[in-house]
């Protein structure tokens, strides 16, 4: 027997096993907190509010972490803000969401909120081969009656020394001159600054929305919108800065939807997270890195 030629094709096939082992998705609970871990990747999300608490490659984080209400975590709001104002729905942002572990993707429900009368769920989903996750949203319209609403989502991001940018004409951001956007490479750009008030603009973007910051780089893909989609006076893209250094948030809406009683809207957000080496300034490699991952 030739042993080498026995021995060698088990051997490979021991390795791409194990490799493949390696690679797959895997969920771990620990205190009602679920962790999604894939690849060099791991996102964990809060059973309270449904909240992704925290997005990181291997051990560098993204997420901001400052415990704070409103300024950590990524949470997911109904569109327009008109119909509730503020504080945020507890039945979306803070209240218990029901688990449902299906495979390697998770399941989170929210209550059914008595004043807007929709429930939310979450559905995210480990892509190993795109090394991404994907985030269904639903919004399902609990009353009796037809409404019309916009999925919203809001990823805060700590204040320091990021990079926000994304597809958009920057003379078309509005307020004008709130923030410093440059355009730059056919995209906008923005440092983040500090200022004693609180800002938030509106753009109208090409479906993606970046965030680059010690050695990573977070883009966030979506439907693209045309500018007659999102819900009165709101926008594809937002982002709202912080008085001060305290925290970012990175938003995005989908379309505007006439929901009749018991139908549902799903808007889905794909996550990557990638490690970046080189200057965080507006740069062709950046713009380059992004569009390959949002192809």
């Amino acid at each position: 027997m030739n042993w080498k030629r026995t021995i060698f094709p088990m051997l490979l096939a021991m390795i791409y096993s194990q490799q493949a082992i390696a690679g797959e998705p895997t969920i771990k609970n620990s205190d009602a907190k679920y962790s999604i871990q894939m690849n060099d990747l791991t996102m964990t999300i809060d059973s309270k509010g449904g909240k992704i608490l925290s997005f990181k490659y291997k051990d560098a984080e993204v997420i901001s972490q400052i415990r704070f209400p409103e300024a950590f975590g990524s949470t997911f709001w109904t569109s327009p803000q008109k119909e509730w104002n503020w504080p945020p729905v507890p039945e979306y942002d803070k209240q218990p969401y029901t688990v449902e572990v299906k495979g390697a993707s998770l399941v989170m429900k929210s209550n059914v909120s008595p004043r807007l009368k929709y429930s939310i769920t979450k559905e995210f989903v480990p892509d190993a081969k795109d090394n991404a996750i994907i985030v269904n949203y639903t919004i399902t319209n609990e009353s009796g009656e037809t409404r019309k609403v916009a999925p919203w989502e809001i990823t805060r991001v700590q204040n320091g020394d990021g990079l926000i940018f994304f597809d958009a004409d920057v003379a078309k951001i509005t307020p004008p001159n709130l923030m410093d956007f440059k355009e730059e490479y056919g995209a906008a750009w923005y440092q983040p600054d500090v200022s004693n008030q609180n800002r938030k603009i509106n753009a109208d973007g090409k479906g993606w929305l970046a965030y680059a910051t010690n050695g990573l780089l977070l883009v966030k893909k979506f439907q693209d919108l045309e500018p007659s989609q999102p819900a009165p006076n709101e926008a594809e893209i937002q982002v709202y800065v912080n008085r001060g250094k305290a925290h970012i948030e990175l938003e995005s809406q989908g379309a505007y939807t006439t929901l009749e009683p018991g139908k549902s809207l799903i808007w889905t957000v794909r996550w990557y997270l990638v490690p970046f080496d080189g200057a965080i300034t507006p740069s062709k490699a950046l713009l380059k890195k992004v569009k390959k991952l949002v192809k």
